[in-house]
């Protein structure tokens, strides 16, 4: 099927609604559009210089947890949670109670995203897999009582009410084999779509199918970092792009119904794709600024520590790349050396500029490294 000769699906009628029954996507997909054609091409190129680039840089997997943060409080933003990226780091007890559990469910979700990309290395992404996620995503938070991992027996929709919802979708009994036609979308060998292609599609349908109760729009954000992952697009998960629906979320939410009630795909495609495009580029930008911060810091911060300190300082100092909010006792438990030698080393990097003070106590005080920190914070307008 060429992209322009799309049809999305049509509503079914019930009672006091109409649920939306989705078109199965398990089949070829032709692009004869010279512009998608270009975009594809454009971003499938991002995507590979990003996937070079990462797996030049040392100690990768410390930069790519912030990335991880990064993900899991943009993501639950779309949701209306408002923990930051700097409060993803903190303690529970460091938080005021009002905020804890907002910072809960963006915990899990960070659990979530490691749980999902360990998976991979002994199942496929599959549907299996994403129930597992789901039950870590939701587990102890408030959706705990909404089925964690289990596709949805009941009907859900997304509005105030089922009568008055902006949108309902397909009735529960057609959600096993919705999700099987997506599972296989993702893995036939016998079809030529281009796998930025594939996820774009299986993305859109996901969010149609709504096949859970809670989560649905976390675990589908998160697939499409996890296929680009399984197909090895990405060697290291380091693409997330739910920053880029969140800055556009208006445009995001508009371009998913209008290709259900409009057949817009191509419209869609082009914006998905154009995220793919700017995300990685943006996502390999981050590296090498993180990259010239370390040398700058190695450079010049590191010769003002005596020989005996210098270790420590290294030491910490790659912590906090993992960990940019730490206090003592962490710093201790990282170094492995005593109160006194690390409040000293943390003090001397306080007075170089690298760490800020940032609860203004005498006891109980947090750290930050506002300059790595804010790397994550930025991002194109």
């Amino acid at each position: 099927m060429d992209i322009s000769a799309f049809l999305a699906g049509q509503y079914e009628p019930f009672l006091e609604y109409k649920a939306f029954l989705p078109e199965p996507i398990c089949h070829e997909w032709a692009v004869s559009d010279p512009e998608l054609t270009d975009l594809l091409g454009r971003a499938d190129r991002a995507l590979g210089e990003l996937n070079a680039f990462a797996q030049l840089i040392p100690d990768i997997d410390f930069f790519i947890r912030m990335h991880v943060a990064k993900e899991a409080t943009q993501s639950s933003r779309i949701e209306g949670t408002q923990t930051n990226i700097e409060d993803a780091f903190k303690d529970k007890a460091d938080l005021k109670p009002e905020d804890r559990d907002d910072w809960a469910e963006v915990q899990n979700y960070i659990h979530a995203i490691h749980f999902a990309v360990h998976a991979l290395d002994e199942l496929p992404l599959s549907n299996r897999l994403l129930k597992q996620t789901h039950e870590v995503l939701l587990a102890g938070v408030r959706g705990e009582r909404k089925q964690p991992g289990e596709f949805r027996k009941s009907q859900n929709w997304i509005g105030v009410s089922l009568k008055n919802a902006a949108f309902v979708p397909p009735h529960h009994e057609h959600v096993v084999g919705l999700m099987s036609d997506l599972e296989r979308l993702l893995h036939a060998e016998d079809l030529f779509a281009h796998p930025l292609l594939r996820i774009a599609i299986a993305h859109y349908q996901f969010e149609t199918i709504h096949p859970f109760l809670d989560g649905n729009g976390r675990l589908g954000r998160l697939m499409i970092s996890l296929y680009l992952a399984a197909k090895g697009l990405l060697k290291k998960p380091a693409l997330y792009l739910s920053d880029y629906f969140e800055r556009h979320k208006t445009a995001y939410v508009d371009h998913l119904m209008a290709v259900r009630h409009g057949n817009h795909l191509r419209e869609w495609l082009v914006f998905f794709l154009y995220g793919v495009e700017e995300t990685a580029r943006n996502s390999a930008g981050v590296f090498r600024a993180i990259l010239n911060l370390k040398q700058r810091i190695d450079a010049e911060v590191m010769p003002r520590f005596s020989a005996q300190r210098l270790v420590t300082a290294q030491t910490l100092m790659r912590q906090l790349y993992a960990q940019p909010v730490i206090d003592v006792k962490k710093a201790m438990a990282a170094t492995g050396v005593s109160v006194n030698t690390v409040s000293a080393v943390i003090n001397d990097l306080v007075a170089a500029g690298v760490l800020r003070e940032v609860t203004g106590q005498r006891r109980n005080r947090l750290f930050v490294f506002q300059e790595y920190l804010d790397l994550f914070k930025s991002s194109p307008q």
